[in-house]
């Protein structure tokens, strides 16, 4: 019944808006940090794409916002997000001018951001139509386009488009849409996960109202007055102060300055406030509140960062510093909306969790063969603000090794035409605390920007599309797919080594070191034949060979190996074995030489063209052989 009234709704308000309307291909709703590359990707694939933001800024959490310190992925600058950090890092004067704050190497104003942004969008031309101050008032999918309004002040206006992108900060649009959705913490008994409760909860992460301070000289007192309903207790332990209680909650204590470091921004002279300790974190679940609640609850968070101003000023010296004056266009200085950590989360055809993440290679599904974005942060979760923190799992930075996203967790599960982004993915509560952070978000709306071309340029639907085909977009779009540390994206051999991983063929080792989540195909080891797993794509009688195998693999051994697949591959002929090592640029034919991790990669990658055959949403794919037949 409520889809049926959403519906209604829609078609009512197309009937009332008169006028032209806006006929695209892709409509993506939400000019964030995913909506700008779904957007950019979208566009530069051939596709005509509306793009709808309700500021007037872009990025999302990264400029509008205000975090505009990226947390993850220095050393896999996927995609549109490289593009991003190497415009920032040319506008600063390289990326060691970046590594200004300690809590991230890559670190910018917002507003330098924002432009960045609207420069990489200006790039598409006419191929993004991009709509300000703009949102979504109803939406409905008829005889497979959707029909929507939008609005912006008093007025209305009408869009038709094929695929439909929602790249808001809650998840809105699919809530609009009547997709099933879940929000706080998951079930024990749903995830699998040892670290999650038994029951379920509506307990979101914290959110934070960033602010941007200026110094405005030793001279200058820049205090606010004091913010209504200030409590100065709630920030006496947010660094090393005579004002402490340590058995608040036992986390670090850091020097006010180091504090104030932990954000500072690449000009020198603006700081970040988003400081998870005693700071401006603030807890509210904001998700499902009306409009009027929503603004209430908003207030509220606004004046408790206020108050950390004003605590920061008057209690630990910082008279200096202010609001700053020259980066938002809003009354008070403040960014646009919060921090939002969590949003709604889909149920989708894939659904990543912490399990699945900790061990790829032995999960139930192997999802990191249909993987679409990659991370490396650590599962961070925000709740100190919560008041029933002491009862919370500790989620402070569980070990995973970094991880690749599943491409079915951007779809939902029974609403076509519909791709989603952003932090309302299909994913656990515990997993969104390595998914929210800034390039993961960016790679998905690049995914989702792909998947939605493919669908228009080849007149099909979402669950139509190949699963090989995005992410051969993605890599020919310098994207990564796994997350893989050893080879830059520039290598020659670069594709190659991604192919073979997605297909679990050669596997990486993954681990957590510290903040950094890592993953490594071990490019330059030597290969041994039980590191090999070559089910789906050799005949059963190689398979059976291969397990009585052990040791160091060579060229001729490789190749004696796979013989019979060149019975059953028409590419194999021309280059195997001698002139494929004659041609690939890995070095002549030499037989007894053992094979590196690489070479044999690239090998098979030439061999196999393992993209040829295409997974599902859970990874499986349909073997080339079975039993022998012949």
């Amino acid at each position: 019944m409520k889809r049926i009234l959403i519906c209604l709704g829609a078609a009512v308000a197309m009937v009332s808006c008169g006028g032209k309307v806006i006929e695209a291909d892709v409509a993506v709703i939400g000019g964030g940090a995913s909506g700008v590359t779904a957007a950019v990707q979208a566009a530069r694939s051939g596709a005509d794409v509306l793009l709808v933001e309700e500021t007037p800024w872009l990025g999302g959490m990264l400029t509008s916002a205000g975090v505009s310190c990226i947390d993850g992925n220095y050393r896999l600058r996927s995609g549109i997000f490289g593009e991003f950090t190497d415009s920032l890092a040319a506008r600063y004067g390289g990326y060691d001018k970046l590594k200004s704050g300690w809590v991230s190497n890559i670190n910018f104003e917002p507003k330098v951001g924002e432009e960045v942004l609207e420069n990489i969008v200006a790039g598409c031309g006419t191929g993004v139509r991009l709509l300000r101050e703009t949102s979504l008032e109803s939406v409905v999918r008829r005889d497979g386009v959707w029909e929507g309004v939008l609005v912006s002040g008093e007025k209305r206006t009408a869009f038709r488009a094929k695929i439909l992108i929602d790249a808001t900060e809650l998840g809105d649009v699919a809530k609009m849409c009547g997709v099933e959705y879940r929000v706080g913490m998951d079930s024990r008994s749903l995830t699998g996960e040892a670290l999650a409760p038994e029951k379920a909860n509506d307990i979101v992460q914290d959110l934070t109202y960033v602010v941007v301070l200026k110094d405005y000289g030793p001279d200058a007192d820049m205090t606010i007055p004091e913010p209504e309903g200030y409590d100065r207790a709630a920030y006496l332990n947010c660094c090393l102060n005579p004002l402490n209680v340590p058995e608040r909650h036992g986390r670090t204590l850091w020097p006010p300055e180091k504090m104030l470091a932990y954000g500072a921004l690449p000009d020198g002279k603006h700081y970040m406030i988003n400081w998870p300790i005693d700071g401006n974190d603030y807890y509210v679940n904001t998700v499902d509140m009306t409009p009027t609640q929503r603004d209430s609850a908003l207030n509220a968070a606004k004046l408790f960062s206020l108050g950390f101003v004003y605590f920061m000023q008057t209690e630990l010296g910082f008279r200096s510093l202010g609001i700053a004056d020259d980066e938002y266009p809003t009354a008070d200085g403040l960014p646009f909306y919060p921090y939002y950590r969590e949003s709604r989360r889909i149920c989708g055809k894939a659904f990543l969790t912490l399990d699945a993440v900790a061990s790829p290679y032995t999960y139930k599904y192997p999802y990191y063969r249909t993987g679409i974005a990659v991370g490396d942060y650590p599962v961070d979760h925000h709740h100190l603000r919560n008041p029933g923190y002491d009862n919370l799992p500790d989620l402070h930075f569980s070990p995973v090794p970094s991880f690749n996203v599943p491409a079915g967790a951007l779809i939902p599960e029974d609403v076509p035409g519909l791709l989603v982004a952003e932090k309302s993915v299909s994913v656990s509560n515990l997993i969104n605390g390595a998914t929210r952070l800034q390039p993961v978000v960016m790679q998905l709306g690049q995914a989702a920007g792909a998947w939605a071309a493919l669908c228009v340029n080849n007149g099909c639907e979402i669950d139509d599309v190949s699963i090989r085909d995005i992410q051969r977009t993605l890599l020919d779009s310098g994207c990564y797919i796994m997350p893989y540390l050893d080879l830059p994206k520039t290598d020659k051999f670069f594709a190659a080594v991604q192919r073979i991983g997605a297909t679990g063929i050669l596997r990486g080792i993954g681990r957590n070191v510290g903040w950094s989540n890592q993953t490594w195909f071990r490019t330059g080891d030597p290969l041994l034949y039980e590191e090999l797993h070559l089910d789906g794509f050799v005949q059963d009688s190689v398979v059976t060979r291969l397990s009585g195998l052990r040791g160091p693999v060579t060229q001729e051994g490789l190749s004696e190996l796979l013989r019979p697949v060149t019975e059953r591959y028409p590419q194999a002929s021309m280059n195997y074995p001698e002139r494929f090592w004659e041609e690939s640029g890995l070095g002549g034919y030499r037989p007894d030489e053992s094979l590196t991790r690489l070479q044999a990669a690239v090998f098979m990658d030439c061999l196999f063209t393992p993209f040829s055959e295409d997974v599902d949403y859970e990874g499986n794919f349909v073997p080339v052989y079975g039993d022998d037949d012949e």
